[in-house]
């Protein structure tokens, strides 16, 4: 998958029953909802659903979704390779360029076999990370609350310094 926007037709339709498929009801109760009956309807939506058009709190809310309807079965994380691959997607654009790619490049590089699959928590907490805290100049883990993941990138990040 490589355009964003199948992703957010997916969670404006409400996608969340099943990961990475969407059920008879949820594809009516979303067509209905989007106003869309036909596929030129559709087609027509399309362009609408760039990001963008997203405000801080809708796009907390489609990031969560992004992690949960792309787990496999019952799995509650994901490899990390489709982490930076969803990433690289849904996040360009949306946070620092420069912090993307370092992140990215972070979890690639790790040998933690912990980090070999990323929790909805990591997740989630890369991403007020990156609104709550700008500057890594200006990250004090000793009053910060992260999980162990954003400690031990910032930790990467200060070493490349």
């Amino acid at each position: 998958m490589e355009d964003v926007r199948i992703l957010v037709l997916m969670w404006k339709m409400g996608a969340n029953k099943t990961p990475a498929q969407i059920n008879k009801d949820e594809w009516i109760q979303g067509c209905t909802k989007l106003q869309v009956d036909s596929i030129d309807k559709i087609k027509a939506l399309l362009p609408s659903l760039d990001t963008g058009f997203l405000d801080q709190t809708e796009f907390k809310d489609f990031f969560k979704f992004c992690f949960q309807f792309n787990r496999e079965g019952t799995h509650r994380t994901l490899d990390k390779d489709l982490v930076v691959a969803i990433m690289q997607m849904v996040l360009k654009g949306r946070i620092a360029n420069e912090r993307l790619d370092t992140f990215t490049t972070f979890l690639e590089e790790s040998k933690e076999e912990s980090y070999s699959r990323i929790t909805l928590d990591q997740w989630t907490s890369f991403l007020d990370f990156c609104y709550e805290c700008e500057d890594i100049a200006d990250y004090d883990e000793a009053t910060s609350a992260w999980p162990v993941l954003i400690d031990e990138y910032v930790e990467y990040m200060e070493k490349k310094g």
